[in-house]
């Protein structure tokens, strides 16, 4: 029987191998590993449900979530001009358009003006997704910007945090926005004007040693890391293991750094509330 042969027949795997799932329709929650919906996720405003663990959002989405409706955005155009002329392992202008690419936005904040629960409030949102949320002239100019008006038209100031910190392809010119935005915020407290700050995951850098920490309140998002160096680099430099939680929201409440950490779910009803208490009037009779 050497003519017979054991054969095997190979079973071709369909040439079309893509997922039957539509990309985009599920996402897995770094939290606690649960499967969710992004539809779900975001009518959830990007918190687990399970856990709580609260994702990441854009500056916009940010504006959506405060805001009662419709918004007037400030200063769109503001773009940077390289003033060095900044290269390291890729030029600062190839930065800058995958930074517009990726986000749609000219720089890494969003000012605008709206209600809150029908209090008149300037918002600046800080978009992280724009070369990590970091602090040039451009975020500088827009923010003290937005602040100017806020004194002009007699409203209130909310800045979403969310950054790396000072940008460093723009050098001292990027430092000197700390100065500019907590000069326009010691006038705005001059005027008598409520200013809370929000700080989310992460804040960092030159952002938390300058506007970040200057609010009339400071609220944090749970587990939001909030700190000047990193726990890498502070581990690093004092040689010491630091603490669980070491520069996270509820480790900062702890010490007393910060004021609240809120859910976002209830962000919205805290700052209006915050902002009733500290003397803001509804649009009506603003």
């Amino acid at each position: 029987m050497a003519w017979f042969k054991k054969t095997r027949t190979r079973i071709a795997a369909p040439a079309d191998k893509s997922s039957r799932v539509p990309e985009g329709l599920m996402v897995k929650c770094p939290g606690c590993s649960q499967i969710l919906y992004n539809k779900d996720l975001t009518t959830n405003l990007s918190v687990c449900p399970k856990c709580a663990h609260h994702f990441r959002v854009n500056a916009a989405d940010r504006l959506r979530m405060l805001f009662d409706d419709a918004w007037v955005e400030y200063d769109q155009g503001l773009t940077s001009t390289d003033p060095l002329s900044f290269t390291d392992t890729k030029p600062y202008k190839s930065r800058l358009k995958a930074g517009m690419d990726a986000t749609g936005l000219k720089d890494a904040v969003i000012t605008a003006s709206g209600t809150i629960d029908g209090l008149p409030t300037i918002v600046a949102a800080m978009e992280y997704g724009f070369i990590g949320g970091s602090m040039g002239v451009v975020v500088g100019e827009k923010i003290a910007r937005a602040i100017e008006r806020a004194i002009e038209s007699r409203w209130s100031v909310v800045i979403v945090c969310c950054s790396g910190g000072a940008r460093m392809m723009e050098g001292a010119l990027s430092l000197m926005q700390m100065a500019k935005v907590c000069g326009a915020l010691a006038r705005l407290d001059r005027a008598g004007l409520p200013y809370i700050s929000v700080l989310t995951d992460p804040t960092t850098g030159g952002v938390t040693a300058s506007f970040a920490m200057l609010g009339d309140l400071n609220i944090a998002e749970p587990k939001a890391l909030i700190g000047f160096a990193g726990p890498r680099v502070i581990e690093q430099t004092i040689r010491q293991t630091l603490p669980e939680g070491f520069q996270r929201s509820e480790f900062l409440l702890e010490k007393g750094m910060i004021d609240l950490v809120v859910d976002r779910r209830e962000m919205r009803s805290v700052i209006a509330n915050a902002l009733r208490f500290m003397g803001a009037t509804r649009a009506e009779s603003a």
